[in-house]
């Protein structure tokens, strides 16, 4: 295997790292992302008044969904069992804020689950908002914390 790149063998091919000698651990990581929208946007949200209706439930379950299936969504990505995925939003002025909360007791860590549950939580917002909103942008997804028990 390649000393410096663990998803390439010894050719310069592409593998899934084997985690079968890693102990089983209890894994968390935290993921956050915004989708900046004009104010009035956020006030059609407020009032449940976007022509798509309840937009933040759909786009929970829409990241609960996709941190559940993370490994069908990224190459080489080892499935995992999660224990517990939460999505919560904060709605801000001209943004609304995204963290997931992915947990799971694995070899390996969760946070790929945590960006995809946030990415596509905010995807979710974005397609539900854009007939009301052409000034709508996703940013700053990342991982804010990994926890290995």
């Amino acid at each position: 295997m390649n000393g410096e790149f663990s998803h390439l063998n010894e050719c310069g091919g592409a593998q899934m790292v084997n985690v079968g000698h890693k102990p089983i651990q209890r894994r968390r990581a935290v993921a956050e992302g915004k989708l900046i929208c004009a104010a009035t946007t956020i006030f059609a949200l407020k009032k449940n008044a976007l022509p798509k209706g309840d937009v933040l439930t759909v786009a929970q379950i829409a990241g609960i969904q996709a941190a559940k299936r993370t490994s069908e969504l990224i190459p080489l990505c080892h499935p995992l069992a999660l224990n517990h995925v939460e999505i919560n939003f904060k709605v801000r002025r001209a943004a609304i804020e995204i963290v997931c909360i992915a947990e799971t007791s694995a070899q390996t860590g969760v946070e790929m689950e945590a960006l995809a549950g946030v990415s596509v939580a905010a995807l979710t917002l974005y397609d539900m908002c854009k007939a009301v909103d052409k000034t709508m942008r996703i940013e700053g997804i990342r991982v804010v914390k990994k926890i290995k028990e």
